[in-house]
This record gives C-alpha cells, sequence and structure tokens, in this order.
C-alpha cells in the first residue's frame, strides 16, 4: 500500500479512505496503543480542528478509537493548527492531533499529529499507524479506558491559553495604536482568533471572511486567493493586509498600496529586523527550492547566506533546528522561527513583521524595498520513464550550458514530479523571454530521450 502519510500528515476526500469513519477510528486506537505502550501510562491527547463541516464526526471517530485504547482526550474545538501545536507542548500532552486539510477546500480533510515538542510525528510511528490501518485492526475498549481523567478546561478555556499566549508572549510590550489591519481569515480555523488578537493590541480591525459555514473554508478568500484582500486594502486605506489559509499555519501580505508580500519578501522583511537586532543566528536563513532566485540574490548584497530544502515545512525545521539558525520559510507564507514555536503560524508570523515595521518606523512596502522577485517559467514535459537526468547525455549538455549562461543572476531546477509521469524544468533569471527559451531548449532535450 502507498503509504498514507506525506510531508503534511494524511489528507484526502473526507468520508473516503483513509478518511472513512472506520479508518479514523482505527488511526486514533493505534496512535493511542502506541501511545499507552511506549509511556506505559494512560496518554494525553489534545484534538483540534478547522472549520470543515466533516471535522466534528472525524474528530468523534478519532477520539472514539483514542478512548478505546485507554487514552484522555481534550478537544479545543476549532482552533489553528500552531494552536493545538501550542497547547500541545505547553499543556504536556502527549500528542496534539489536528482535523484539516489546510488550503483544500471543504470536501477535503486530514489528520496531522504532533509530539510533546510541537514538531509532527516521527516517521516511524506513522509507518505502525499504517501497519495497524493495512491489517484493520480491531479497537475494541481496552481496560485502560474505564480510567476517570481530570479535565483540562472547556474549549473556551484552551483557545485563550493560546490567545494569551501571542498577546501576552509574542506580543509582549508591542502596541497596534493608529495601525488598520485588513484581515482575511479563509473562513478558517481563525475566524475568531486573528480578529480578537489584533484588536486586543490596539488595532483598528477590518475582518473578511470571518464567517464560516462548513463549506466556504478557502472558498476564493484566505491565502490562495489575495485579490479580494489587496483591493479591500486600498478601499479601506489600510497600512497592510494579511490572509490566512484554513488552518492558520501561514499567512501572506498585501502592503499600504496593494502591492503582494509573498513568504520570501516576507522572509527579507525578517531577516533585516532580526540581523539589525542581532538575532539572526549564523547570519543565515533557510528556505526551500521553491524560494525565488531573487532572494537569494537580495540576501548575498547584504552578506546573508541562504540554505534551501527540499518543498515542505517539515524539511525547513529539520534544517533549522540542525544549523541553529533562527529563521526560515516557504514561498507559500509558511514561516518558522524556532525560538518561538516549531510549528509555522501565520499569526506570530503577523505580528514578529508588525513588530519589525514599527521597530524601523517604516511601512510595509519600505521594508520590502531591496529584494525583487525575479521571472519564472515552469515547462512540464510528459515522460515514459524517470531516468536520473544524470545519465541523459543531451540534457546533460544543454543543463550546463544554460547554466553557464545564467551565472550567478539566475537558477535552473529540474526534477520529476512525485506524483505524475512528469520532468519538471523551472527556470528563474532577469529576462523572461531569455529564459523561456532557456527552458525550451532543455525540454527539446529531454523530450527527445525520453519523452512519450
Amino acid at each position: 500500500m502507498k503509504a498514507l502519510f506525506g510531508t503534511d500528515g494524511i489528507r484526502g476526500e473526507a468520508g473516503r479512505f483513509p478518511l472513512d469513519a472506520s479508518t479514523v477510528n482505527i488511526i486514533g486506537f493505534s496512535l493511542a496503543r502506541y501511545l499507552r505502550d511506549s509511556l506505559k501510562a494512560a496518554p494525553k491527547i489534545i484534538i483540534g480542528r478547522d472549520t470543515r463541516e466533516s471535522g466534528e464526526w472525524i474528530e468523534q471517530a478519532l477520539i472514539a478509537g483514542a478512548n478505546n485504547a485507554g487514552a484522555e482526550c481534550h478537544s479545543a474545538g476549532v482552533i489553528t493548527t500552531p494552536g493545538v501545536a501550542f497547547l500541545t507542548r505547553r499543556l504536556a500532552a502527549d500528542a496534539g492531533v489536528v482535523i484539516s486539510a489546510s488550503h483544500n477546500p471543504y470536501q477535503d480533510n486530514g489528520i496531522k499529529i504532533f509530539s510533546p515538542s510541537g514538531r509532527k510525528l516521527e516517521d516511524s510511528v506513522e509507518r505502525l499507524i499504517e501497519a495497524d490501518i493495512v491489517a484493520r485492526i480491531e479497537t475494541t475498549k481496552s481496560k485502560a479506558a474505564d480510567r476517570t481523567f481530570a479535565p483540562l478546561g472547556d474549549e473556551a478555556s484552551l483557545l485563550d491559553r493560546y490567545l494569551n499566549f501571542l498577546i501576552e508572549e509574542i506580543g509582549k510590550d508591542f502596541c497596534l495604536k493608529s495601525l488598520k489591519i485588513v484581515v482575511d481569515c479563509a473562513n478558517g480555523a481563525c475566524s475568531k482568533l486573528a480578529p480578537a488578537l489584533f484588536e486586543r493590541l490596539g488595532a483598528t480591525v477590518v475582518p473578511i471572511n470571518c464567517e464560516p459555514d462548513g463549506r466556504n473554508i478557502n472558498l476564493n478568500c484566505g491565502s490562495l486567493h489575495i485579490d479580494g484582500l489587496r483591493e479591500r486594502v486600498k478601499r479601506e486605506q489600510a497600512d497592510l493586509g494579511v490572509a490566512f489559509d484554513g488552518d492558520a499555519d501561514r499567512s501572506l501580505f498585501v502592503d499600504e498600496n496593494g502591492t503582494y508580500v509573498d513568504g520570501d519578501a516576507t522572509l527579507w522583511v525578517l531577516a533585516n529586523h532580526l540581523r539589525r537586532t542581532g538575532q539572526l543566528n549564523r547570519d543565515t536563513v533557510v528556505s526551500t527550492v521553491m524560494s525565488n532566485i531573487g532572494l537569494e540574490i537580495a540576501f548575498r548584497s547584504t552578506g546573508v547566506k541562504l540554505v534551501r530544502t527540499d518543498v515542505g515545512d517539515k524539511y525547513v525545521l529539520e534544517e533549522l533546528l540542525r544549523s541553529e539558525t533562527s529563521l526560515g520559510g516557504e514561498q507559500s507564507g509558511h514561516i518558522i522561527m524556532p525560538e518561538l514555536s516549531l510549528a509555522g503560524d501565520g499569526m506570530i508570523t503577523a505580528l514578529c513583521l508588525l513588530r519589525a515595521l514599527r521597530e524601523s518606523d517604516q511601512t510595509l512596502s519600505q521594508a520590502t524595498s531591496g529584494f525583487r522577485t525575479y521571472p519564472q517559467i515552469l515547462v512540464n514535459v510528459r515522460v515514459r520513464e524517470k531516468t536520473s537526468f544524470s545519465d541523459l547525455r543531451s540534457v546533460r549538455v544543454a543543463v550546463d550550458q544554460v547554466e553557464h549562461k545564467l551565472a550567478n543572476r539566475g537558477r535552473l531546477l529540474l526534477r520529476y514530479s512525485g506524483t505524475e509521469p512528469l520532468a519538471r524544468v523551472m527556470i528563474e533569471g532577469e529576462d523572461q523571454k531569455q529564459i523561456e527559451s532557456y527552458a525550451n531548449q532543455i525540454a527539446e532535450a529531454i523530450r527527445q530521450e525520453i519523452g512519450v
């Protein structure tokens, strides 16, 4: 069977395998059983969900399975993914579970599991849960299931713990008075939290897409659909706008002129602030292979090194911890600052960006100056086999020629799709027509060698 856990947990259409009720029940039972066996005690699990209509029954099925294995389960209700990671760590739980499909449409859902540190679950435990799913283990009630547990508090109190953490620890000694912010919550998990956060810190908040109905999460709004936010910022003459995705683990911005500010530009602003304040460890920022070459060139001009990882916040975090650096993230707006949280948190990112603007006395457009996104071209080539590119002579020659022409003012990324029979040729450079010509040159070499 194909692995069910990807880099961001299990994800698929709600109601269909592996997100049907019986399989979710097995996931809950299996997780609790492995925790119980390793701890030699009843595990404590924190569970939260986003606003999808399927979230409640999936949560109930998971809790039923976990309870049958003797777990102590506490629901935080509708809360962000980083909110669950925070509660798991702060309340010394043994695992945290988020029921969300992030930026996907409402028909989908997913299950993400966090360890007590706030990091995503280890691969070895994911493989054990997958094995139980394949075996369709019997989730019969264990003797440990009859235990009585002391309550942690209701959903509202758990939400308040997280909101107070953001205000009192991340937003400490920080005031947003006189700032006008448009906040797009994607009709998702932060629909109540984000407006309350910025208002309590003194900002004038214009909330949009904060009325979830179970089916409108991410629908023409949020971080995947910025145009509505751009128009509203200009109409309100706001200082900036912020857009979250469905589970609010990432955020993207719009400056006072309505200009889009992506994750690369956010990294630029945050890195400059951390460097000014002596907090940018090793003068290094971690991003993925998808970050624009313009970010690398801009950092190079200031003496900051950009280290790239595979796509996925999981790999960004691994490199941050390995290299003991303090800032990393993805172009998609998923930013991680390990000293604050091991989980990407869109609201933490927004607060840190606002602090950088306030302390430098800059507008967002001023803070992003010095960074330019270079033109990019992506060409897909359908292939009959996925031969190593280094074994394809004409492709290797074409690549060498293009990389020589790009030198340090451009970037070539050549890879196969993980899910389709496609070779992907991505080039970034200063001139759009030029990089299109380069990409087509390499694509044609691939077609001649292994094209369909």
